[in-house]
């Protein structure tokens, strides 16, 4: 093929940005393999290729012989997998370097681990040092592999906008965690895919990191005032000082809920900017202009607003 691939496996395909990886892979007219735990979740994905093309598989990424089979024969591999909380460890820091390893035992041509900014082996956040621990063991196992380190990402199904959109519904007022001073560089999910593609076809990007962020830098408040610009919605914006978050943070991570709205060690990320390092190459270097915010959130506010789509922004 033209592309010089024709196998693509990756994992965490059924994610945020994993399926619009597997759309753009799709498109190349590669078979596309979804490794997954649950491989009924990736059963939507189907539609975005022909009969066949897209195949969802059951894998364990406990098992090296469940790995060795989602990667066998593949001739690029891409490991998306996250999580913002849990076991870490097992998650970010070792099931990237087993899926490295069993990548690079059959030979596969290319490998992309998708990352984070803010990755970090000395971190006091215990998902910064996860991150950091997956790179390492990544680069240890395939040394031509390509870290890609997306700031938050935004797009229709994201987990910030979206969150903190869907509590102003309900609650009167949102919170400012520490103040709301963290600076973050919010990166389209479409140009992280881009980004993933560029890695993939261009062979000078073996062994480098890429850190991905947008055009701008935002600070966490000036990310809730956008959000309610857009919605209408006014809310007190209530400043959470980091003391209070903390503890709090310690509180919901203790109880049995499958996904707290904050916890001890986000509460520790959050203290820290989520922006690109100077001196890093990122979307640019890859041939990519970055997508405004402006551009894109307004695309998938309007269930939020109140009236829908044709309702004034000012209204409600």
């Amino acid at each position: 093929m033209a592309n010089g691939y024709t196998t693509a496996t990756v994992f965490g395909g059924t994610g945020f940005i994993g399926r619009y990886v597997v759309r753009r892979l799709a498109r190349t007219g590669a078979i596309v393999r979804v490794a997954s735990r649950h491989p009924s979740k990736a059963l939507f994905l189907k539609s975005a290729g022909n009969v066949g093309q897209i195949v969802p598989i059951v894998t364990n990424l406990g098992e090296d012989l469940s790995l060795a089979a989602a990667v066998g024969g593949a001739d690029v591999v891409v490991n998306l997998i996250g999580i913002l909380h849990g076991d870490f460890d097992r998650v970010q820091g070792e099931a990237p370097g087993r899926i490295a390893r069993a990548a690079a035992d059959a030979h596969v041509g290319r490998f992309v681990q998708v990352s984070a900014i803010g990755a970090d082996a000395d971190s006091p956040s215990a998902y910064a040092r996860s991150k950091a621990a997956g790179e390492e063991a990544v680069r240890a196992a395939f040394p031509d592999a390509t870290i890609l380190r997306p700031s938050i990402v935004f797009g229709p199904e994201d987990g910030f906008f979206n969150r903190f959109a869907g509590m102003s519904l309900l609650a009167p007022a949102l919170p400012l965690i520490g103040g709301g001073a963290t600076r973050f560089q919010p990166v389209y999910v479409g140009d992280v895919a881009s980004a993933v593609m560029a890695a993939i076809a261009d062979p000078s990007t073996r062994g480098k990191t890429y850190e991905l962020g947008g055009p701008r830098t935002y600070s966490f408040r000036e990310m809730l005032e956008m959000m309610m610009a857009e919605t209408g919605r006014r809310r007190a914006l209530v400043p959470i000082p980091w003391g209070i978050a903390e503890r709090l943070g310690k509180i919901f991570q203790a109880l049995p809920l499958p996904a707290p709205p904050i916890t001890a060690d986000q509460v520790e990320l959050l203290k820290r900017d989520n922006v690109v390092a100077d001196g890093s190459e990122g979307l640019a270097a890859l041939g990519i202009t970055p997508t405004t915010v402006e551009a894109i959130l307004p695309t998938y506010m309007d269930k939020y607003r109140l009236g829908g789509r044709f309702r004034s922004r000012n209204a409600a």
